[in-house]
């Protein structure tokens, strides 16, 4: 396998960290962090590739929040500058390489793919084969340990200074394990420790349908008795490999929908989780709240209102989508934006 090196001047230069400053600023141009490094962008950006030449950059303190939406998670945030800015500056570098040698089952987190390429797998896989292998890994990102996720690292990349700020990132959470949710490289870190179960399932499993997002993945075929064995194959894998568990793992007919990325897959069509819908509901409710009240610009309204429709727009939600009013709800916005 071939490791990159020749990489560090690329993720210093100027024009990647100014690259990085204006991906990590994007839809956040309204949050007043953001607005302070607007006012004095050139000397901040400066002071950053600075602390990466001379390598005193180190990855700041963790502020913490909950949140309830699917099921209760811990979000770890950094402050915008400068390790927002970093790691984008790091991955604009690295992710195009790890993008290429990643599995095409794989649709989380990258270019061009997403829930949808996801659900579209799904859907080709759900018409060809009648059993389907269903799994995700137990507190995946805060059950990755570092040492396992920089050995990874480091069989793809060779360049010294990459590895020192890959090191300094993975390790800055206390202890053994977690790559924090929130951080940008995390996503992509947790998709280099998952590839190595992609690889493990096309080489020795061998399926007839593949689809992963995130830490779930869907192994699809004929044999009920294959994909029993397939199971025990990927436990062992995960627990032996990565030293990850399953949360749950069941072989069930597709007849019975194939419940993934939000959406439930039939042979012919596909519906919103039932949980989903109730959490849209939830969100169209608390954006007309917040648009009487005032607590909302009507722009950022509109964009969730559109994004909403949009995400519909991949299931059979005609109804649904009545019955919210979204159609309505989006005139009304955009009288008042006139």
């Amino acid at each position: 396998m071939r490791r990159h090196g020749d990489l560090w001047k690329l993720v210093t230069s100027p024009e990647n960290i100014d690259l990085a400053y204006r991906r990590a600023r994007k839809q956040k141009t309204w949050q007043r962090t953001v607005q302070n490094v607007d006012a004095n962008k050139d000397a901040v950006l400066a002071d950053i590739r600075e602390s990466l030449l001379d390598r005193t950059f180190t990855t700041s303190n963790y502020r913490q929040k909950n949140v309830y939406e699917p099921k209760k998670r811990t979000i770890y945030i950094l402050p915008f500058t400068p390790d927002r800015i970093v790691q984008h500056a790091l991955m604009s570098v690295v992710a195009p390489i790890w993008d290429n040698m990643f599995d095409s089952g794989s649709h989380a987190c990258r270019p061009g793919k997403g829930q949808h390429s996801a659900s579209r797998d799904v859907m080709r896989h759900i018409r060809k084969f009648n059993y389907v292998l269903q799994g995700d890994v137990k507190k995946f990102y805060p059950s990755i340990e570092h040492d396992i996720a920089m050995s990874l690292v480091e069989k793809k990349i060779k360049d010294e200074g990459v590895l020192w700020l890959f090191g300094d990132i993975i390790r800055s959470f206390p202890g053994d394990v977690n790559v924090p949710i929130g951080n940008y490289s995390s996503q992509w870190v947790g998709n280099l420790v998952m590839n190595e179960l992609d690889v493990f399932v096309r080489s020795e499993i061998r399926p007839g349908g593949y689809v992963r997002y995130n830490d779930d993945f869907l192994i699809f075929g004929n044999s009920k008795e294959e994909l029993h064995r397939a199971q025990d194959m990927c436990r062992d894998f995960l627990k032996e490999r990565l030293h990850l568990t399953l949360s749950k793992d069941r072989v069930y007919p597709v007849s019975q929908g194939v419940d993934f990325v939000g959406y439930r897959h039939f042979r012919y069509y596909v519906l919103i989780r039932k949980r989903t819908a109730r959490r849209v509901k939830q969100r169209i409710r608390h954006l007309r709240y917040e648009l009487a009240t005032g607590q909302i610009e009507p722009e950022r309204a509109r964009s969730v209102v559109a994004s909403t429709i949009g995400w519909l727009q991949w299931a059979n939600a005609h109804n649904f989508r009545q019955a919210l009013g979204l159609d309505g709800l989006q005139e009304d916005i955009c009288g008042e934006i006139q």
